[in-house]
C-alpha cells in the first residue's frame, strides 16, 4: 500500500486522463481506477480548482488542463528524450559499429533529436532537427505502426500526402498499410534506399508509460555491409536500446 494514498490517486487520475482521446466522465475515471465516486470527485475538484483538470458541464465529463500542458511543455523544453536517448544510442553504435538516431512523429514527418556516427562512416541525411518524411523512413514507419487505423489515415488522406524521395517507396495509403502491417508483424521496421540510394535503415518504436509511441531507435548502415538475412539480430539489439529508453521514460 502507498504510504501517500492520496497523491498516488491523483496521480492516476491524471495518468489516466492523459490516456484517453477526449474528456471522460468521472463514473468511468472512478470505474477504471477502482476508486469510489466520491474520492474521485474530491480529487477532481481540486485539480480543477488548480488547472490541471477541466469539468465540462454540459457534458458532464473531465479533460486535461492548462497546468497540466506547462507541465507538458517543461518536459519538452528539458529534452529528455534526448538526454535519456545519447547515451543508450551511443552504446548501440559502439557495440554494433553503425550509425544511430532517436527520431520523434511531428505529422506525417520525423524529427531527429538524437545522431550518433558510427567511427569511419560516412556523414548521413539525419542530423539533429533534420525532418524527413515518416512514410519513407524506419523510424517513421516503426512509429506509424503502432498508430490506430484511423489516425494512420488522418495522417494520409490522399496520395498527395506522399513525399518522394528517391522514387522508391509507398505511395498510396494501400501500400503504406502493407509497409506498417509487416513492420507491426516483424516487430521492426526497415527501409532500404528509399531515403538514401545504397543505405538501409531497421528501427523499433519506444512506448512511453500510457503506450504510445514516444519516438524510434534506429540503426543505417551501407547496404553491402549488412545482408538482408543478418537484419533480424541487428533488430534484436535496436529492440533492447528501445526497451531500455522506454524503462526510462517510465522512470522504472
Amino acid at each position: 500500500m502507498s504510504k501517500v494514498p492520496a497523491a498516488e490517486n491523483t496521480l492516476r487520475v491524471l495518468a489516466f486522463l492523459g490516456a484517453q482521446r477526449g474528456p471522460v466522465p468521472a463514473a468511468a475515471i472512478a470505474s477504471a481506477l477502482h476508486l469510489p465516486r466520491s474520492t474521485v470527485y474530491h480529487l477532481l475538484a481540486v485539480l480543477t480548482e488548480h488547472g490541471f483538470v477541466l469539468h465540462f458541464p454540459e457534458a458532464r465529463r473531465y479533460g486535461l488542463g492548462v497546468a497540466a500542458y506547462e507541465l507538458s511543455s517543461g518536459f519538452s523544453r528539458q529534452q529528455p528524450l534526448s538526454r535519456l536517448g545519447r547515451p543508450i544510442v551511443a552504446a548501440l553504435v559502439d557495440a554494433i559499429g553503425e550509425s544511430g538516431h532517436v527520431a520523434v512523429l511531428h505529422g506525417r514527418d520525423v524529427v531527429y533529436i538524437v545522431e550518433e556516427r558510427a567511427p569511419r562512416r560516412p556523414r548521413l541525411v539525419t542530423d539533429v532537427g533534420v525532418r524527413l518524411p515518416a512514410h519513407l523512413t524506419a523510424s517513421g514507419r516503426a512509429l506509424l505502426a503502432t498508430l490506430p487505423r484511423e489516425q494512420l489515415r488522418a495522417l494520409y488522406p490522399d496520395s498527395d500526402a506522399f513525399e518522394d524521395r528517391t522514387g522508391a517507396g509507398p505511395r498510396s495509403y494501400a501500400e503504406l498499410r502493407t509497409v506498417v502491417t509487416e513492420a507491426r508483424e516483424r516487430g521492426y521496421a526497415t527501409e532500404d534506399g528509399e531515403v538514401t540510394p545504397g543505405f538501409a535503415s531497421v528501427a523499433v518504436s519506444v512506448r512511453d508509460h500510457a503506450g504510445w509511441p514516444a519516438a524510434g531507435i534506429a540503426v543505417t548502415f551501407p547496404r553491402e555491409n549488412i545482408p538482408a538475412e543478418g537484419w533480424d539480430a541487428l533488430a534484436a539489439r535496436v529492440r533492447d536500446a528501445a526497451a531500455e529508453l522506454s524503462r526510462r521514460i517510465r522512470g522504472s
